[in-house]
């Protein structure tokens, strides 16, 4: 260990933009024994591991990482997953640089982050395949249900640890595939799409029930669901796109982001999706603009280059330093041949007949810092320019839907945003039994926050089930565990 003064950081080499862009293939090639080892060793072993700290689960990293310099794979192993129920993919897809890697002391100090993702990432991949990676299975089985509706990270993950502790578990979900923004949000160059599976296919072999198809506030009744089960969880994400308000965004060729990611990742699939096949979400032989400066605009512009657009821009209405999206995943999109209209807001969609042809937009400049520190905008008179466009893609964030109205429960409680309000120890609603995790109880959020929801609802949840449970199955519990 220690030895990051003598060891340079060196990250998983990456496919070269030419060569990457001709697919939707993860853009980083994993590391091999000898490179996970040598930055694994670079781990200074702080005292005060703040990169444990800025990791939202807790991540017991620099442990991990003295054991993957030592060879202990499969000590390695065991550790990350004692904290993590999907380590392999918050390595490839955590933004590192904004969590852990940014929190490294050795980086503070001038000599490079440790690699942290690419080892996380490396060591759960190595315990696939040596079969290091255990099936769920309970120490015994418990006569109470509970139903989860979502299934993103917040609800495999309380899945996973219900079904650890014996509870019978379905999850339902309106899509037809598991796994929430996993699947259907997030492009394969980030994350490919078998490593969804597995963990999905991991679970119903342990039991784990998936009702895909089942549209719960739809064509199903929550008041059904609840009678089914002795607790819920509300997981279900939150996937109402934040509209643009400037005239002419009814035009044809002006789409939400998660239509256009998900039509993408379908074909990925080898779904048949008209919508693609006719153009409508499909950016070959057209100039794109997508508006906005999350990751889920960093997804899109690098989706549709890779479907052969003509030319692709990315419209944000601050600068590169205040952008919120992964400064990783913009240094890749640049790569990539993406252009950024930073310090521009939209003004209007231009059209020809009902197409669109256009992107008005006004340009801005930083302004007074605001309450929260943040530097305001404000418009630069007379500034204005237009971009060519054939397709433009809203990547403007997401909001809760009306769940109260939905399912039926006019008393649950939401806050001003319309997110879930719950019990912050529990995890419970004002509503009894039904809890919430995710992103439909804080808000649109990374995928490791919603692993941490999805655990913290599941020790709630098994913390209620058991104190309502009889002394004839305390008492047998007992036993077992004692066993």
């Amino acid at each position: 260990m220690l030895k990051f003064v003598t060891v340079s950081r060196q990250p998983p080499h990456r496919r070269a933009a030419e060569t990457r862009r001709q697919d939707f293939d993860e853009i980083y090639d994993p590391f091999q024994d000898a490179e996970a080892g040598s930055q694994a060793s670079r781990c200074s072993q702080c005292g005060v591991p703040f990169c444990q700290s800025g990791c939202p689960i807790d991540n017991n990293i620099p442990d991990w990482l003295r054991l993957a310099a030592e060879g202990r794979l499969k000590d390695a192993y065991e550790v990350s997953a004692a904290t993590s129920t999907m380590p392999e993919i918050c390595g490839r897809i955590c933004p590192q640089d904004r969590l852990c890697e940014g929190s490294c002391v050795i980086e503070q100090s001038g000599h490079g982050t440790v690699t942290i993702g690419a080892v996380e990432q490396y060591i759960t991949e190595t315990a696939f395949k040596e079969g290091w990676v255990r099936e769920v299975r309970p120490a015994r089985e418990r006569e109470e249900s509970v139903g989860i509706i979502g299934s993103g990270p917040a609800g495999l993950t309380a899945a996973e640890k219900l079904r650890e502790r014996g509870y019978k578990v379905t999850v339902y979900d309106r899509a037809d595939r598991p796994g929430g923004l996993l699947t259907y949000g997030i492009p394969g160059f980030k994350l490919e799409k078998p490593i969804v599976m597995r963990r999905v296919e991991r679970l119903e072999r342990g039991g784990v029930k998936f009702e895909t198809g089942c549209d719960v506030g739809g064509s199903v009744k929550f008041s059904d669901i609840r009678a089914r089960h002795d607790a819920i969880l509300i997981a279900t994400g939150v996937y109402q796109a934040r509209d643009l308000s400037v005239p002419g965004v009814g035009s044809d060729g002006v789409v939400p982001a998660l239509d256009y990611l998900t039509a993408s990742n379908r074909i990925g699939f080898g779904d048949k999706v008209a919508d693609f096949d006719s153009g409508k979400l499909n950016a070959a032989g057209k100039h794109v603009v997508v508006i906005g400066g999350g990751d889920t605009a960093m997804d899109c512009v690098r989706t549709a280059i890779r479907q052969d657009a003509l030319s692709v821009s990315c419209v944000y209405r601050r600068d590169r330093m205040n952008m919120p999206g992964s400064a990783r995943e913009v240094a890749n999109a640049e790569e990539e041949g993406i252009t950024f209209e930073w310090l521009s807001s939209p003004l209007a969609v231009l059209s020809e007949g009902n197409d669109v042809s256009g992107l008005k937009v006004q340009r801005m400049r930083l302004g007074a810092p605001g309450p929260d520190g943040r530097q305001g905008i404000e418009a630069i008179d007379g500034a204005t320019g237009t971009l060519k466009a054939g397709l433009v893609i809203k990547a403007l964030g997401f909001e809760p839907e009306d769940l109260p109205t939905l399912f039926g429960l006019p008393e649950l409680k939401v806050s001003r945003w319309g997110t879930i309000r719950v019990n912050p120890s529990t995890y419970e609603t004002n509503e009894p039994g039904v809890y919430a995790a995710g992103d439909i109880m804080r808000g649109a959020s990374l995928v490791v926050w919603g692993i941490h929801d999805g655990l913290k609802a599941a020790e709630g949840i098994h913390a209620q089930l058991s104190a309502r449970a009889t002394p004839a199955q305390k008492t047998r519990s007992h036993e077992e565990a004692v066993a």
